[in-house]
């Protein structure tokens, strides 16, 4: 790579890489952050939940239409905006004197990370060709999992040992080397078919579709659905995402151009993301909850559990990015979400129903036998791991390369809504079923236990621990229910993988398509090659 181009991968490894880290850092310090701060009449787990997940759904909100504003108004002007602002916000949360303006500085961060997680893939796509894009989208990747092993561990450390303000002001180097690299090597690059209109109507209902669901998603779960604002913003979310298309259709210059979808890799990229990064996030949440609240290991000890996924991910995935430049990407989004799902198959091998493993200790929470990681979870995690690394390069291969690069930042936001919206919906869908299946197990094994009531379901809950005050039988009946409830989840992840993986294998083509159908009915198509062998302009030429 010449130079400009090493600095440009730094610039945008390291500006998506913080915001995808600050969940996971800023996670760790909401305990003392409750107990620090004036909460100015938040209750304690009210004022964790606003400041964790006022970030999530502003980024989630805007992605769509900052991919938009970065294809254009140009996307090192927007990637760098989202910097500073990420910067900024960084700083105003790490200095924050209460609750009330954290939760607000929270939100003003989230906006600002949406400019930046589309612009990092456009820029990538606008910057590089062949296999070094395909090795670029690898270093990409591979920083992005990174972030899931340094995070938790750099997060207890700064919450630990210095505050939980560190948590945020660590922020500030990084994004002003990023932001420093952004603007002295990063060129500029823009869609230059624009044609000066932007498409404020649907970037509003855009907002109130993605917005409505993910508020919604995070309202349902800290009410356990009992809140009639969660039912209201889902409602006005699901209400706009089936009127925007139709919007779409009759604005002259819409948002996001329904003939976008007209490309078989884009549609399909998108509705296997859905699929897979859905099982992935039910995968994950699943197995920490698990080995938490029914196993009883510590959340470091969980943290680490996944570890050696993560590492091959970060070792081999430029590798497979590479190959997926070279040989195309079907084969790896169809062999690595299999081998995914044959991964999560292992933990079917926990006993249930028909091989009760439990047993009365009196503690209430030590009732399972003695679990050996290496060989309940490492051999299921590890190939799990080998099905990803084969993974990710290649379907953030195939998502950029399958429309014009003057599309890019658009093809990215997408892609990234549909994955952090659509991933919690799964979740949703699937706990429900996990939860009504845990509470028939309870009450066949506990007659009489009043499984339907309020009070009880807030006491106990799927692959938590029992209360402390459960009787024995309470306490056995949970541990069982809850180890079925985990061995459900796993089979439904493991056959949402395996339709992933037979998705991508009939509908992801090798060749790269030339020619681009992007006429609306009644007009003229005209072709654009979907990856132009154009040469970067040189460092600051715009």
């Amino acid at each position: 790579m010449r130079g400009w181009k090493l600095w440009t991968m730094l610039a945008v490894v390291l500006g998506s890489g913080i915001v995808f880290l600050d969940t996971s850092v800023v996670n760790l310090a909401l305990p003392r952050i409750a107990d620090e701060l004036p909460r100015g009449g938040f209750a304690k787990l009210e004022l964790q939940g606003y400041v964790q997940n006022g970030y999530f759904v502003t980024l989630s909100a805007l992605l769509i239409l900052a991919g938009a504003l970065t294809d254009h108004y140009g996307r090192r002007r927007m990637f760098a905006i989202g910097l500073a602002g990420f910067g900024i916000t960084s700083l105003l949360c790490g200095l924050a004197p209460s609750g009330p303006l954290l939760i607000l500085f929270r939100i003003l961060q989230g906006a600002a990370g949406a400019l930046v997680v589309p612009g990092s893939l456009s820029i990538i796509t606008a910057s590089f060709d062949g296999e070094e894009q395909g090795r670029a989208f690898g270093v990409w990747a591979a920083a992005s999992a990174a972030t899931t092993i340094i995070g938790p561990f750099v997060g207890g450390v700064l919450v630990n040992t210095i505050s939980w303000r560190a948590a945020f002001l660590i922020n500030v180097p990084l994004i002003l080397l990023a932001l420093w690299a952004t603007l002295t090597h990063v060129p500029e690059s823009r869609d230059e078919e624009s044609t000066g209109h932007f498409d404020w109507l649907g970037s509003l209902v855009v907002i109130l579709a993605v917005g409505g669901l993910a508020f919604g998603l995070v309202r349902g779960e800290q009410t356990r659905w009992a809140n009639s604002v969660a039912w209201v913003s889902l409602g006005v979310g699901g209400a706009a995402t089936i009127a925007f298309p139709f919007l779409m259709r009759l604005l002259p210059n819409p948002l996001v151009p329904l003939r976008l979808f007209r490309s078989r890799n884009f549609s399909v990229t998108n509705i296997s993301t859905f699929v897979i990064y859905g099982a992935l996030y039910v995968m994950l949440s699943l197995l920490g909850i698990f080995m938490i609240g029914t196993l009883g290991y510590s959340e470091p000890a969980a943290g680490i559990a996944t570890i050696p996924a993560t590492l091959l991910l970060v070792l081999f995935s430029t590798r497979f990015g590479k190959l997926s430049a070279r040989f195309g990407p079907r084969v790896f989004m169809s062999a690595g979400p299999a081998i995914m799902g044959l991964g999560l198959l292992w933990f079917q091998r926990f006993p249930g129903d028909h091989a009760p493993w439990v047993f009365g200790t009196g503690d209430g929470r030590s009732l399972v036998p003695p679990v050996d990681y290496w060989i309940d979870f490492f051999p299921g995690i590890a190939v799990f791991g080998a099905g990803l690394m084969m993974m990710v390069a290649p379907l953030t291969t195939a998502l950029m390369t399958s429309l014009p690069k003057r599309t890019s930042g658009l093809a990215s936001a997408i892609n990234n809504a549909i994955s952090r919206v659509g991933s919690p919906i799964v979740f949703a869908i699937i706990f429900v079923v996990i939860a009504n299946g845990f509470y028939g197990s309870i009450e066949e094994r506990v007659p009489g236990a009043p499984v339907q009531s309020s009070e009880f379901r807030q006491d106990v809950s799927p692959l938590n621990p029992p209360p402390p005050g459960a009787t024995q039988e309470l306490r056995e009946a949970t541990q069982a229910a809850s180890t079925d409830a985990f061995r459900v989840g796993m089979l439904v992840a493991a056959v949402m993988l395996l339709l992933g993986a037979a998705v991508n294998g009939a509908g992801i083509s090798n060749r790269q398509a030339t020619a681009y159908a992007h006429a609306e009915p009644g007009e003229t198509a005209s072709k654009e090659r979907l990856d132009p062998e154009e040469v970067a302009p040189e460092p600051g030429v715009s």
